[in-house]
């Protein structure tokens, strides 16, 4: 993924509006991320452990979704992201829902996918984050095609906020 600078990630989201993007805590890291082992930019907010955001470049054009984090029953149990397949116990995975775009958003239409609660789909799966033991099985496909199949779970989540 190319580097973003903070005025292109919060001009980039599609389900939120100006003033709520300008509001939104953007990482103060940018120019420290690991840009080329990046699929897409994640990160929740530390102020409001229930909002995360998700931004990513497909086809040149930036888009940007704002997400909530849902909250966790009490049981502990393994559960994969739907990305990057990625197995983590607890709370390591959680359902996100992004409110759609446009009037669909606006009456109140969302959309979620089971993902990796740190949205770091792109560091577990080149080995540069671990979920702990296990948590990542031997594919039979090379790492760029699962770094591929993670663009896809994203555009079609991203097309899913959009529709």
């Amino acid at each position: 993924m190319k580097p973003l600078t903070e005025h292109d990630i919060r001009a980039s989201f599609v389900n939120s509006t100006k003033g709520e993007a300008k509001r939104m805590h953007v990482p103060r890291d940018l120019t420290e991320r690991p840009w080329d082992d990046l699929d897409f930019l994640g990160w929740r907010d530390p102020a409001a452990p229930d909002r995360a955001y998700l931004v990513i470049e497909l086809e040149g054009r930036v888009a940007g979704i704002a997400l909530r984090r849902a909250t966790q029953a009490g049981h502990v149990r393994k559960t994969m992201c739907g990305w990057c397949l990625t197995t983590h116990s607890g709370d390591g995975v959680s359902l996100m829902t992004a409110r759609k775009a446009g009037k669909s958003g606006q009456l109140g239409n969302s959309v979620g996918a089971y993902v990796c609660a740190d949205l770091q789909c792109s560091l577990y799966l080149r080995g540069k984050k671990s979920a702990g033991p296990g948590s990542r099985f031997h594919e039979s496909i090379t790492q760029e095609e699962q770094a591929a199949r993670i663009v896809t779970g994203v555009a079609a989540f991203l097309a899913r906020v959009e529709s």
